[in-house]
């Protein structure tokens, strides 16, 4: 297959026709969207989508998923619009949702897998909405690029698979989201997602309520499986080298890649400094949608250094994390290592929360509990040259004539302006860490299989890196000032100014794997939920 594929471009209203008009005639052009680039042609017609699935060597029982420009054009592809679609609709179109209903009888069943319903999307990318309207038929609009290698979040990425192959591709530069859309069947009982992706089940629950999550999103489908959505069965998103997700805490991983001759890192922003080997990073650590955009340049990447042996960062799998685990899995063929048996799960919030009631019911369970607090005010850390460097900062009057540490005075000091800040934990934090990595070791030593590592500032003071799980406690802020008020005794006021000067919610929640809402105490049933959701529900010491 070798043809002379035009170069069109998304900001030209001419380019745009030429697009709309290559489509009507039963051409294929790859044209961009927010997700990625879609290798689109008409979903009405079976030779189309024969031909879709031929240039991408895609199995014709993996279904299409049909992009509209518009409401008016959904009623003509779908035998009925169930309530729970009309109201994801409004909610997230245009956008990265594709909606599973019933099809109609126009939708030919090359276009959906066999199956009989149609998987429809109305794309925000203007561009491609415009090339919809142009073309004035719905287009079928798989991933532009070769089945089972990673999918073209870049211009560039769909040259490479695609040209010569098809009659067009249209340069909309960057994909805006960098993964495929979110899939979510209204066409059973309670509505599922199939595929995670850039809306996400938390976002979906808002709007629906009750909404299921498929076991094939997180686990690998028999292979003889019949699939409603794309993505679910075949081997996907996977470069050339034979990648590996670990699932560690960030020290326990860098030690394990740091290990393995000849590995690659495909790691977060940030964590190279700590890896002695080549690293590809995607995304930031605390940041989803970061990762999400750069997942798929960074496969492109591993291809493009030759890599043949990675080793993943395990992504969280709440919010957009999901869709970024869904895809890496993949990627990864299902191979997840874990380098350590022990669980070491750190755990903080804000303040009035309820973090030590939950901390207390945990050890209670037979969890390993280290109180971080305790830690950081034994005397007996700050001494020979840690003590040396903090009289030196902050004056030797720090210490009193009994020869103990007056904390309240060195706080005054540390705390008064930034750089003082930066200061005292460039002093403290190698004795307070190797500290936490004697007590974590000390802990493992003696069978516990879970640690909890309670932490207030666990966040700001970078703790999470020695933790293979994050849980954050949370609760309303009314429930939280009261609280605060009947422990400490002090004024609204000076509650007010406390909870002010914490983080807010969105912080603890986008650098946690699991959110725990303690605004009306925690059950028992809320703990082995949270724990299940970790993966360490046969927690305790073995005791």
């Amino acid at each position: 297959m070798n043809m002379n594929t035009r170069i069109l471009h998304a900001g030209q209203a001419y380019d745009i026709e030429a697009a709309g008009e290559i489509l009507r005639r039963g051409g294929l052009v790859a044209i961009p969207t927010e997700t990625v680039y879609g290798l689109a042609g008409n979903a009405l017609d079976p030779a189309v989508s024969a031909r879709i699935y031929a240039v991408k060597g895609r199995p014709s029982d993996n279904p299409l998923i049909v992009h509209i420009s518009a409401m008016e054009e959904l009623p003509p592809l779908v035998a009925e619009i169930p309530a729970a679609a009309k109201k994801l609709a409004e909610a997230f179109w245009p956008g990265p949702l594709t909606i599973i209903m019933k099809k109609s009888a126009i939708v030919p069943k090359e276009t959906t897998g066999g199956l009989d319903t149609v998987a429809v999307r109305m794309p925000s990318h203007p561009a491609a909405r415009a090339i919809i309207r142009a073309a004035g038929v719905p287009l079928a609009a798989p991933s532009a690029n070769l089945s089972g290698l990673p999918s073209p979040s870049a211009f560039e990425h769909v040259c490479d698979d695609l040209m010569g192959r098809v009659e067009a591709i249209v340069d909309g530069g960057d994909c805006a989201v960098g993964l495929e859309s979110t899939v979510i069947t209204v066409a059973g009982e309670v509505p599922c997602v199939l595929r995670p992706g850039g809306v996400s089940v938390e976002q979906l629950r808002a709007v629906l309520g009750r909404v299921d999550v498929d076991r094939a999103v997180l686990e690998k489908p028999a292979e003889n499986a019949r699939v409603a959505s794309p993505g679910m069965k075949y081997k996907h998103y996977a470069p050339k080298a034979e990648i590996t997700i670990v699932d560690a805490a960030l020290e326990d991983y860098a030690r394990f890649v740091n290990a393995q001759p000849e590995a690659v890192a495909l790691c977060f922003q940030g964590e190279e400094p700590l890896l002695d080997v080549p690293c590809v990073p995607f995304g930031r650590a605390e940041d989803a949608l970061s990762q999400a955009h750069d997942l798929f340049a960074a496969l492109h990447r591993l291809d493009a250094i030759g890599a043949k042996t990675v080793y993943a960062r395990m992504p969280r799998r709440n919010g957009v994390g999901l869709a970024v685990y869904n895809r890496l899995i993949r990627a990864a063929a299902f191979r997840v290592y874990a380098p350590e048996s022990t669980w070491v799960v750190g755990l903080t919030g804000q303040t009035g929360a309820g973090k030590s009631t939950v901390s207390a019911r945990l050890a209670a369970r037979g969890c390993a509990v280290i109180d971080c607090d305790a830690v950081t005010r034994d005397p007996a850390l700050y001494s020979g040259e840690c003590l040396a460097e903090l009289q030196k900062a902050f004056g030797r009057d720090i210490m009193r004539p009994d020869g103990t540490l007056d904390r309240r005075l060195l706080a005054r000091r540390a705390f008064a302006d930034d750089e003082s800040t930066q200061t005292l934990n460039r002093i403290t934090h190698p004795v307070i860490f190797s500290r936490l990595r004697a007590e974590i070791a000390a802990r493992k030593a003696a069978g516990a299989r879970v640690i909890v590592l309670d932490a207030p500032t666990l966040f700001e003071a970078g703790a999470e890196r020695l933790c293979r799980r994050v849980v954050s406690v949370l609760a309303d802020r009314a429930v939280r000032k009261a609280r605060i008020l009947q422990r400490d005794g002090i004024t609204g006021e000076e509650a007010e100014r406390r909870m002010r000067a914490q983080q807010a919610d969105g912080f603890y929640a986008s650098r946690s794997d699991y959110v725990l809402d303690n605004t009306a105490s925690v059950t028992d049933a809320d703990l082995d939920d949270m724990l299940a959701a970790l993966g360490c529900g046969d927690q305790g010491d073995g005791s």
